[in-house]
């Protein structure tokens, strides 16, 4: 059986896809990302315009149709302009931009729509969009992390799609037939998550206070910074080392923080102060400084400290939430 050339094998209007990428990364709510940030995931824009692009014939593959490049050129600005329109986030749930894109696999496929098997499947973006794509998906994967993800974003969903929520707060306020896709499931979701949220604040709470700001406010921590400390080997001095390659803890422009290092009694006391750090960190490709009284480190002494155990730790600052971002406090 010939093989027909694919619009992927010809061209693609690569500027809108790339676009569609940028803006792909900086989608913050919603996003199948936001399930699991996973370190190779695949932007969705580009498995939607790939597998796509793959089952598409090009024009050319029916000179029958569009005998000469004027006509096959022209068809192919046509299927562009489905391609660019597929690859828009605002479009993942657009019936008529689906179901547009999925008659041009059907009329270049016909009835023998292969499946799509991913084996390495990872964040799941290629069988996501596959099964967006009317194929069936398989993906596979060895590592339990992306099982979990494939299965909560792919496997899941369709199984529960028209079903209403089984929760209490939600089973009433629609009638059976008018939760649509897989509504009822993430109302459930959404439900269960805040369940479980308010049940493990009455639980734990307590070990997460939260901080007071200058203002008399308060704001919740999201973070603790430690730095492991190490006794200084000059006899003389004894300090605890803290082993840090920098003390700025934000280099964001604007946003810059460090913290400034003091000690008394030998012991570290670390004060968060807006701006760059005018001093290096306490570690370097060749060892530790002592802040405290200048003497070097070499890692030998380092390590054979961590070999004894008698590595410790000092905690440099406390991060919070706050209305505009972040907060660094001492």
């Amino acid at each position: 059986m010939e093989q027909k050339k694919k619009l992927i094998e010809v061209a693609l209007p690569l500027d809108k896809i790339n676009e569609a990428n940028v803006r792909d990364k900086n989608i913050h709510f919603g996003h199948p990302s936001n399930l699991h940030l996973w370190w190779a995931r695949r932007p969705l824009a580009s498995a939607r315009a790939v597998i796509w692009a793959s089952l598409v014939d090009d024009p050319s593959a029916h000179p029958e149709l569009f005998p000469t490049e004027v006509e096959q050129a022209k068809e192919r600005e046509r299927l562009f302009r489905i391609l660019e329109q597929l690859v828009v986030w605002e479009n993942s749930n657009n019936e008529q931009v689906l179901e547009e894109a999925k008659a041009e696999i059907k009329k270049s496929m016909g009835d023998d729509i292969p499946e799509l098997l991913d084996p390495f499947a990872g964040g799941g973006a290629i069988p996501l969009k596959g099964e967006r794509l009317g194929l069936k998906s398989h993906a596979y994967d060895l590592n339990p992390v992306a099982v979990m993800i494939n299965k909560a974003m792919i496997e899941i969903p369709p199984r529960y799609q028209g079903l209403p929520p089984v929760n209490p707060d939600s089973r009433d306020t629609k009638n059976m037939g008018e939760w649509d896709c897989s509504q009822g499931l993430a109302e459930d979701v959404k439900h269960y998550g805040q369940w479980m949220k308010e049940e493990a604040f009455k639980r734990i709470g307590h070990l997460y206070p939260k901080v007071k700001l200058d203002n008399g406010e308060e704001a919740t921590p999201i973070a603790w910074i430690w730095a492991r400390t190490v006794k200084c080997p000059n006899p003389a001095c004894g300090a605890e080392v803290p082993l840090m390659k920098t003390l700025d803890l934000s280099t964001k422009k604007g946003k810059e923080v460090y913290v400034e290092l003091e000690y008394h009694g030998g012991k570290p006391e670390f004060h968060v102060i807006s701006g760059k750090s005018d001093s290096a960190g306490t570690v370097n490709r060749k060892g530790a400084t002592c802040p405290h009284c200048g003497q070097a480190i070499d890692f030998g002494y380092i390590r054979d400290k961590s070999r004894n155990e008698e590595i410790t730790s000092s905690m440099v600052a406390v991060v919070a939430e706050g209305k505009k971002g972040r907060l660094y406090l001492t």
